[in-house]
This record gives structure tokens, C-alpha cells and sequence, in this order.
């Protein structure tokens, strides 16, 4: 079977000669993986960072198959379905920032190019002539031309900079350059031609899970309401409790008036896209105008199953067991960081929530690209556990099933491959 993969299916980030095979996977229950063959694989990595609740969820598996017997799929222009409704409803409910609507799409890259279009059309619909861009340094929003557009110039984006609408990039803000980040965007907010500033909410996923602070994006976001730019929250990898709270916009003061949720919204289980607004941006849109209309839509528009597995999702995630899991996992994350960054080949161990983050010593080869990524891709295969390094940076964000015991068993894996390392 293997072979026929190998010859007929083109794979994500993958080579298309030089890769490994890929793993055949048949079946998944909880956190772990199983090959055909018996082999048990503890996905740490969440599928890339979909899966909260655990693979096969019985709960949100029954919710689907109710749905799939009703209604599987109706066009979203001109009709709607219950399923939608109440998610929309719940969701509205709980996203900080009193937000009035959402446009459902299909991913996180969807997601933000709705974000993206509605700033910018926003603009337009008012007559104000504002178009520029503002992002953050290691930004990654997604692969389609927009959210590349928006996201760091690197070796995703090279063969299409061409393409690319033009973003200005303000630095990575940490501790030592908080002022410097702070004097940049004033003055490229306060030319007043700045149509909206987009950022990863305290971590960004691509670069590396780097962590910033609350306070220094809390500043950020006053002094773009100071000069009337739109903030767009991409919440995608850090909504529905990946950061320890619901929302990762809910440690700050200031709140964004976009914000792009996928990912984590159905429990990862169907794809699923939603880019919620508030009254600002809805009003410049409430007009007899068409040309006023936001022409945008996609062909699984709030796909009826994929929003009965996102209010399974919910029910689960709202539940006090489920938030206790998620305070266990912060806790011992935290506990761990302490104790890595006692390692002599650890340079930055760090965690947020329920991510951990660690960077490993490598000399001046660093980058998606470093050398150590597969060496330790393949050292943490053998011991059963998907990690899928950045680089030299590995980053561990589980689903909220994982137990104590099954976390500890990760980090003394961790702990002993540092050590073969160095």
C-alpha cells in the first residue's frame, strides 16, 4: 500500500524525492496512533494542532453521525441549518471583544484571507483610501496568497514574493527591543494609511512556538486603536484553550476586531474555518449598496456535519473536567521549562498554556532547515512519540486527554535524547 502512497499522493511540506515513507496509520484512540502492524505512536503534536479532545471521540463521533443522517451538506448563500445557528451563538458568547458575526469558511488559511479581505474592504466601503499592511516578524498565517502575503518572507514564500501584496514587518517584540517595537509601529500606525495590523496572538506557531509578552501586545493593539487600524487576532493554533484560557486575546486589555478561528473549533476532527467581527466592521457593511456586499464564499460554507462536531467540540470543552486537564497540563509544562533550561544543550525552554517550547543549542545552523530536525524526529519515533520538530526547536502541545503519567513519559524521552544529543 505504501508503494501506491509513495506514487500517488503528494504530501505537505515533503520532498518529493529523498523523504522517508510515510507512516501507514489505521486507526486512533485518544493520544495514540496505531500502524497496522501493532505499533503505538503518542501523537504530541496534536495533528498539527487540531486534536484537543483525544482521537476517536465517541461523543463527538455520535454528534456527526446524527448529523450525517440529517443533513450533510446544504449551499450557505440564500439557505441556513440549525447546526450553524447555535454555533455561531456559542461562539459569539465566549470570544472576548463583543463580537456581532461570524463568516464561516474552511481552515485557518481561509480563515485569515476573510480576515484580510474584510479589513481591507472595510476601508473601501468607507471611501478611505487605506491599504497598507502590518504584521509581526515570523509571522505564519497560512499558505494561501493572502495569509502568505501577510506572513514572514522565507523559504515557504521564495518562489512567490513576486505575487505577494506588500506587508510591513515590525520586529519580534521581546523584553530588550519592547521600546524599539513600540516607537516602529507608531510611526508607521500613525501615517494614517494603514488598513490593519494582523498577529499570532502571544505565540507564534511556525517560527518556532516563540512566546511573547501580554503586556507588550496589550500596547501594541492601544496604540493601533489609537490610530484607527483594524486588528486582526489569528487565533487559529491559539484559540479554544491551547494558551491555558479559552482565547488567547483574553490576557489582554485591548481586544481585536477580527479574529480567525480553525484548528481546535471542531476538536480537529473535520475541517472547519470562522472569522468573527465586531459592530465597527459589520456597520460599514450594512448597506442597500451591492457593491457594498462582501463577495466571498466557499463551497462546504458551514459544512452541517463539520458544525455538529464543533458544538461536540464545545459541550466537551466547557466541561470543568476539561479545563482541569488543561491547568494540569500548564502546570507541569511550566514545572518542566524550569527544569530544561537546566540542560546544557537547551538555549530557550519556555511554555505558555498547554505549549512547550525548546530550543536546542545548535551553532549558527539554525532554522526550519537545521540539520537536527530529522535526527530528532526519527530519535523521538523510536521511543513512540510524534514531535515534529521546527529546526532545532521542539515544541510539544498534546491533546487535553493526555494523563500525568503519559506526559512524564514524553519528558524523561526528552530528557534522554538532550542527553544522547549533547
Amino acid at each position: 500500500m505504501l508503494d501506491k502512497d509513495q506514487k500517488n499522493i503528494w504530501h505537505p511540506y515533503t520532498s518529493l524525492q529523498g523523504a522517508a515513507d510515510n507512516i501507514l496509520i489505521d486507526s486512533a484512540k485518544g493520544i495514540y496512533l496505531y500502524t497496522p502492524d501493532g505499533r503505538k505512536i503518542i501523537d504530541a503534536v496534536s495533528s498539527w494542532w487540531v486534536n484537543i479532545h483525544g482521537h476517536s471521540n465517541e461523543y463527538i463521533a455520535d454528534a456527526i453521525a446524527v448529523q450525517a443522517k440529517k443533513l450533510e451538506q446544504v449551499i450557505f448563500a440564500g439557505f441556513t441549518h440549525e447546526p450553524a445557528i447555535r454555533l455561531s451563538e456559542r461562539i459569539l458568547n465566549i470570544v472576548p471583544g463583543n463580537h456581532q458575526k461570524i463568516f464561516f469558511s474552511d481552515n485557518g488559511s481561509t480563515a485569515v484571507e476573510v480576515a484580510l479581505k474584510m479589513a481591507i474592504q472595510y476601508w473601501h466601503n468607507l471611501n478611505v483610501p487605506r491599504k497598507k499592511v502590518i504584521a509581526l516578524q515570523g509571522a505564519y498565517h497560512g499558505d494561501t496568497f493572502g495569509a502568505m502575503s501577510a506572513g514572514e518572507r522565507g523559504i515557504f514564500t521564495k518562489p512567490f514574493y513576486a505575487h505577494l501584496f506588500e506587508t510591513d514587518f515590525i520586529p519580534f517584540p521581546v523584553k530588550e527591543n519592547f521600546q524599539e517595537v513600540l516607537k516602529t509601529f507608531e510611526t508607521l500606525a500613525s501615517q494614517n494609511n494603514v488598513a490593519t495590523f494582523i498577529y499570532e496572538p502571544l505565540v507564534q506557531g511556525a517560527a518556532g512556538m516563540r512566546i511573547y509578552s501580554p503586556e507588550i501586545l496589550d500596547k501594541l493593539l492601544s496604540i493601533a486603536r489609537k490610530y484607527d487600524v483594524i486588528c486582526i487576532a489569528d487565533e487559529v493554533m491559539t484559540g479554544f484553550g491551547r494558551t491555558g484560557r479559552i482565547f488567547a486575546s483574553e490576557y489582554m486589555q485591548e481586544k481585536p476586531d477580527i479574529i480567525c478561528l480553525s484548528k481546535g473549533i471542531s476538536g480537529g476532527v473535520l475541517p472547519l474555518g470562522a472569522t468573527c467581527c465586531n459592530a465597527k466592521i459589520v456597520n460599514a457593511y450594512e448597506s442597500s449598496d451591492p457593491g457594498k456586499t462582501f463577495f466571498h464564499g466557499h463551497s462546504f460554507t458551514a459544512n452541517p456535519i463539520a458544525c455538529a462536531a464543533a458544538n461536540a467540540s464545545l459541550d466537551l470543552l466547557e466541561k470543568k473536567e476539561c479545563m482541569a486537564r488543561i491547568k494540569m497540563i500548564s502546570m507541569k509544562h511550566e514545572h518542566f521549562a524550569v527544569e530544561l533550561r537546566k540542560q546544557k544543550n537547551v538555549k530557550k525552554a519556555g511554555s505558555l498554556g498547554t505549549i512547550l517550547s525548546i530550543e536546542i543549542e545548535s551553532g549558527a545552523d539554525t532554522g526550519y532547515l537545521n540539520k537536527l530536525r530529522n535526527t530528532l524526529y526519527n530519535a523521538f519515533l523510536e521511543n513512540g512519540i510524534l514531535m515534529r520538530p521546527l529546526g532545532n526547536i521542539i515544541y510539544l502541545i498534546p491533546p487535553y486527554v493526555i494523563e500525568e503519567n503519559e506526559l512524564d513519559y514524553i519528558y524523561n524521552s526528552i530528557l534522554k535524547i538532550l542527553k544522547n544529543l549533547s
